[in-house]
C-alpha cells in the first residue's frame, strides 16, 4: 500500500471515518478517529495528539506528539459496513522534531529489530497462540462470571456453545487478511484459541492487537464478554499466549540444521540459552499483571520452571516437532495480558544475547517437572519463574540486557506503574481472607 492507493480505496469503498490506532505502555489499544476529509493530513504525518493523556507517555509540559501511520496496516473494518465504513491505520509515535518517541512500544520493537539485523539476521518471525475466555453478559449488558459453555479440549457443539461466536471471529479475521491455521475449544470451560499464521515480529504484534479488537467486538455481538485476563477463575487452566519464534537469514531458517542434534542449529541452541538465562528478568514484561502469577502455578499446563525440552510441556521452552522452514522455539510462559511489542522486544533481546555470547543451554528436561521435588529440580539446575509481580520486578531491574531492550523511558514508567499496582493489590482485603479468617 501507499498513500495514493489508500486515498483511492477509501473513495471506492465509501469509507467515512479513519481510526488512527496505537498502543500504550500496557498494551491497551488507543485511537484517534478522524473524518475521511482529514485522511490526507494524517498520511502526511501531520496529525497531532496530546501524549500527556496516554498512560506511560509524557508529562504535560511535553505533550505534543505526532501520529505517523504505517500505510501497510490499512484495513477496512468489515463489521462497520452497515453504519458507514470505518478503516484503520496503525501508527508510530513521533516527537515534533521528527524523531521517534522512545516511549512508543512499537518504535521500541523496531529498535531491537535493528540490533538483530546488525548481527546478520533479516527476520524475526513470531507465531502467537492467544487464548481467551467467553463469559455471558448479564441483563444490564455487563460481564458476568457465568461461562458460555462447559466444553473441554477440542469439543464440538452442542457442548461447545462458543462455536458460532468463534466461527464469526474467524470469518471477520479472514476478511481482514488473516490466514487462520486453527480454531478450537481449549481445555477449560469457556476457553478458546484461534491460531493465525506467523509473521515478521512487527506485523505479528499488529495482528495480536487487531485480533483482540475483533474478538472483543464479535463476542459482544453474540451477547458475550471476551477476556484475555490470564486467570479469570480459580481451579481451571488460565489463558496463555505461547509464542513460536524463529530467526531467518533471507529465505533460510537459522534455527534448522538437518545434521544437528534434534535437527536444530547452534544458533537455535544459543537463542534458547539466552531465553533461559533471562527468563526471570523478562517475566515482568511477558506476564505483567498481578493476576498473571495465578496462572504460573503447577498443575494447570502453564510453565513455572526455567527449562527446555523437545516434547515436555511442563518446561518453559519447547521445540515443536516440525523441521525445515517451520523449525522454531516455543516460549510457553507469555500470557495475553502482555503488551506484544514489549514482549517481543525482551524475548528477542534475550535470545540475541545468547547468540552474541555463544551461551550453551543446559541439558533438555524430558520428564514432568511438576512432579519433581525441589531438591531434584535444584540438582538438574532448574530455576523457578517469579511467583509474584513484585518478585518479577526485582528480577527485571537487575537484568541489564532486558532493561536495555526496553530503554530508560519505557522501563522507568513500567516499573513505577507496576509497583503501584502491586502495592494496591498488597494492601487490599480479598474475599479469600474474609472466608478464611473472619
Amino acid at each position: 500500500m501507499n498513500s495514493q492507493s489508500i486515498l483511492e480505496m477509501t473513495k471506492e469503498q465509501n469509507v467515512r471515518y479513519i481510526r488512527l490506532q496505537f498502543t500504550d505502555l500496557f498494551g491497551t489499544i488507543k485511537n484517534v478517529e478522524i473524518p475521511i476529509s482529514q485522511l490526507p493530513k494524517a498520511l502526511d504525518n501531520k496529525m497531532m495528539f496530546d501524549g500527556s493523556s496516554i498512560e506511560g507517555f509524557v508529562r504535560i509540559e511535553e505533550s505534543d506528539m505526532y501520529l505517523y501511520p504505517d500505510v501497510d496496516t490499512f484495513i477496512i473494518l468489515p463489521w462497520t459496513a452497515e453504519k458507514g465504513k470505518v478503516a484503520r491505520l496503525i501508527c508510530d509515535i513521533y516527537h515534533p522534531d521528527g524523531t521517534p518517541f522512545e516511549g512508543d512500544p512499537r518504535n521500541n520493537l523496531k529498535r531491537v529489530l535493528n540490533e538483530m539485523k546488525e548481527l546478520g539476521f533479516t527476520d524475526f518471525n513470531v507465531g502467537p497462540e492467544p487464548e481467551f475466555f467467553l463469559f455471558k453478559l448479564n441483563d444490564k449488558g455487563e460481564p458476568s462470571l457465568e461461562l458460555n459453555d462447559h466444553g473441554g479440549y477440542f469439543d464440538l457443539a452442542p457442548i461447545d456453545l462458543g462455536e458460532d461466536c468463534r466461527r464469526d471471529i474467524v470469518l471477520e479475521l479472514e476478511k481482514m487478511g488473516f490466514e487462520i491455521e486453527a480454531s478450537h475449544h481449549e481445555v477449560a470451560p469457556g476457553q478458546h484459541e484461534i491460531d493465525f499464521k506467523y509473521q515478521s515480529a512487527l506485523r505479528a504484534c499488529d495482528d495480536i492487537q487487531t485480533f483482540k479488537l475483533v474478538v472483543n467486538t464479535i463476542a459482544h455481538k453474540h451477547g458475550l464478554h471476551a477476556t484475555f485476563m490470564p486467570k479469570p477463575l480459580f481451579g481451571i487452566n488460565g489463558s496463555g499466549m505461547h509464542c513460536n519464534l524463529s530467526l531467518f537469514k533471507k529465505d533460510q531458517n537459522a534455527f534448522y540444521d538437518p545434521n544437528g542434534s534434534l535437527e536444530i542449529s547452534d544458533t537455535a541452541r544459543h537463542f534458547v540459552a539466552g531465553i533461559l538465562k533471562h527468563a526471570q528478568g523478562f517475566t515482568a514484561i511477558t506476564n505483567p499483571t498481578v493476576n498473571s502469577y495465578k496462572r504460573l502455578v503447577p498443575g494447570y499446563e502453564a510453565p513455572c520452571y526455567v527449562a527446555w525440552s523437545a516434547r515436555n510441556r511442563s518446561a518453559l521452552i519447547r521445540i515443536p516437532a516440525s523441521r525445515g522452514m517451520s523449525t522454531r522455539v516455543e516460549v510457553r510462559s507469555v500470557d495475553p495480558s502482555a503488551n506484544p511489542y514489549l514482549a517481543m522486544s525482551v524475548l528477542l533481546a534475550a535470545g540475541l544475547d545468547g547468540i552474541k555470547n555463544k551461551i550453551t543451554p543446559p541439558e533438555t528436561i524430558n520428564q514432568n517437572i511438576y512432579v519433581m521435588s525441589k531438591e531434584h529440580r535444584e540438582k538438574c539446575g532448574i530455576n523457578d519463574l517469579p511467583d509474584t509481580l513484585a518478585e518479577a520486578l526485582k528480577h527485571l531491574k537487575a537484568d541489564e540486557v532486558i532493561t536495555h531492550s526496553l530503554g530508560s523511558h519505557l522501563l522507568a514508567r513500567f516499573i513505577e506503574a507496576k509497583e503501584i499496582e502491586w502495592d494496591r493489590y498488597r494492601i487490599q482485603v480479598h474475599s479469600w481472607e474474609r472466608d478464611q479468617y473472619m
